[in-house]
């Protein structure tokens, strides 16, 4: 096939894309049945300044915003209800709605804790219904086996790309279909802003060459994209995308084990900041492990209260797999700061992974390294029986209930970990 003019995928659309409807404010709803019908916002904090995560599908038609601040939000609606995140919640719904899922295919691919795409084409064949049928039916069973107030967005494409913009059109609750035969009457109502991965950049980049619609995106000739558009393999991409051929279904390998958090009380005390660096090493360790890899990279980022903001990464010879292992570098690199100042968000990510292949033991196992692993391995056992930071390194006595347990709406690789459950 000649990809200089590449015609419109016309296979039948067997991919489907999921999508809660305002789904932290929505669980929350569907768990506490006087607050359903009414305006609330989950934030990350409940005080003024916190920021609005997940507005509910009232208070959105009010215009309450995700990213708005509590603030705002009650200057638009006072009454406004605000409730802090509860991620045990939102973990368990996700589970369930997986479980639903899979009952349909094996191929399930998680998006967010909130969106996942089912790939039915080696599936299918297996149903005497149509993908529309299915569709339907998995509204209706989140209904009756998750809660009845869970709602959620049908989108179904020959690709991810337009199965996802299918799940945009209606919301909340919709089902629609992308195809060969409807694609243009779909991008003729749409703005170039309206389509995944098109920022305000990107329609800049788009308008400077004449492109102001998605219909003239589609019309668009490869080499044009390629060429000059984009000046990239990024043209040729958006060229398969946009006519429904599979770009994004690629399995990226995970790089890197990271945590954050952002201080309610902002300090510059040497000792509390060390202290969180610690139960951040912890909790990013522990899935480090549980993984099975090891890392030889360590990244602290750092935003002040003034708002700027200070990190640094740093490649070591030997390979770190304990928390004491990752905790010693954390420091190292936490202590390059060129200024210490107050500190308002602190994360640490450890890079450079490796498998971690069994390492063998000496003959009266006498192994410094094995056998702190091996601790570090019984301790997470525990912990993960009994509870987090059940076992707890010193430097954190007294913080069980200093770091928030969060879920980042993209955090993908993360998933994983749940889905392992």
């Amino acid at each position: 096939m000649d990809s200089l003019n590449l015609p419109l995928n016309a296979n039948e659309p067997k991919i489907m894309h999921v999508d809660l409807n305002s789904c932290f404010a929505t669980c929350e709803q569907q768990a506490s049945p006087l607050l359903r019908g009414k305006p609330l916002v989950v934030a990350a904090y409940t005080s003024p300044n916190g920021c609005v995560v997940a507005p509910s599908i009232e208070a959105k038609k009010l215009g309450i915003k995700t990213g708005m601040t509590v603030r705002d939000a009650r200057v638009i609606y006072p009454q406004v209800i605000v409730r802090s995140p509860d991620p045990q919640k939102y973990r368990a719904i996700h589970l369930q709605f997986k479980k639903i899922f899979q009952d349909y295919s094996p191929d399930v691919t998680p998006k967010s804790i909130d969106e996942a795409v089912i790939n039915f084409t080696d599936s299918h064949v297996l149903f005497k219904k149509s993908l529309v049928e299915i569709g339907w039916e998995i509204k209706r069973r989140m209904r009756e086996e998750i809660g009845e107030w869970i709602s959620c967005n049908i989108g179904i494409g020959t690709n991810r790309f337009l199965a996802k913009t299918a799940a945009s059109l209606h919301k909340p609750d919709g089902l629609d279909v992308i195809s060969s035969n409807n694609i243009r009457r779909i991008y003729e109502k749409l703005s170039l802003l309206d389509l995944c991965g098109i920022n305000t950049r990107y329609q800049a980049r788009l308008n400077a060459y004449g492109i102001f619609t998605p219909i003239q995106f589609l019309d668009a000739d490869l080499q044009r994209l390629k060429k000059q558009v984009f000046q990239s393999i990024n043209g040729y991409y958006w060229y398969l995308r946009l006519r429904g051929w599979e770009i994004d279904a690629v399995d990226f390998k995970r790089r890197s084990y990271g945590q954050s958090y952002a201080l309610g009380k902002h300090t510059d005390d040497p000792q509390a900041l060390a202290q969180l660096l610690m139960k951040l090493t912890e909790k990013m360790g522990r899935r480090l492990r549980k993984a099975e890899y090891t890392a030889r990279g360590i990244h602290v980022a750092i935003v002040y209260k003034d708002w700027t903001f200070w990190h640094k990464g740093k490649v070591f010879e030997s390979e770190m797999f304990t928390t004491q292992e990752l905790y010693k570098k954390a420091l190292l690199v936490f202590n390059k700061q060129p200024e210490r100042k107050v500190v308002a968000k602190l994360a640490v990510s450890c890079f450079d992974l490796s498998k971690n292949m069994a390492m063998q033991e000496s003959l009266f196992n006498n192994d410094e390294v094995a056998r702190s692993r091996k601790v570090s391995e019984a301790c997470d056992s525990i912990n993960d029986k009994w509870g987090e930071f059940v076992i707890t390194p010193a430097v954190m006595m007294g913080m069980d209930k200093l770091i928030l347990d969060r879920i980042a709406f993209g955090g993908v690789k993360d998933l994983e970990e749940v889905y392992a459950m």
